[in-house]
């Protein structure tokens, strides 16, 4: 895992709620797959051809990757707003360097991060 869990517990509890409030970074919304309740997690989201890519800072056993999963997927808003996003899949890093614009910075190697997920904007 790239990061320790428990830089991810003081991002959720601290950070994260700043963030949102900030109302300038992404937001992503998801169903918590055991609670029902609705969670916001603001992340980088980057544009990829029909979709967006997520880079897995915290693995894929991440709580919000894990809700986003088992409810097949999510909704964006950016800029003030959302978008539908579906057919969430993990994927490598080479896929997604592949996917990616060349503006959008790698994660550093000291990382090792190996994970990302990408979704699809929802049609219809």
């Amino acid at each position: 895992m790239p990061m320790p869990r428990w830089w991810g517990h003081i991002n959720k509890r601290v950070f994260n709620p700043l963030s949102i409030a900030g109302g300038k970074r992404p937001v992503l919304v998801h169903v918590g797959r055991v609670s029902g309740a609705t969670y916001r997690t603001p992340l980088d989201a980057h544009p990829v051809d029909g979709g967006y890519l997520f880079i897995l800072v915290y693995g894929s056993r991440s709580d919000w990757v894990q809700n986003i999963l088992a409810a097949d997927g999510a909704r964006l808003r950016v800029d003030g707003k959302e978008m539908e996003l579906a057919a969430p899949r993990l994927v490598g890093k080479d896929e997604a360097f592949q996917a990616l614009s060349d503006e959008v910075a790698r994660p550093p190697r000291l990382l090792r991060i190996t994970e990302f997920l990408r979704m699809d904007l929802a049609t219809g």
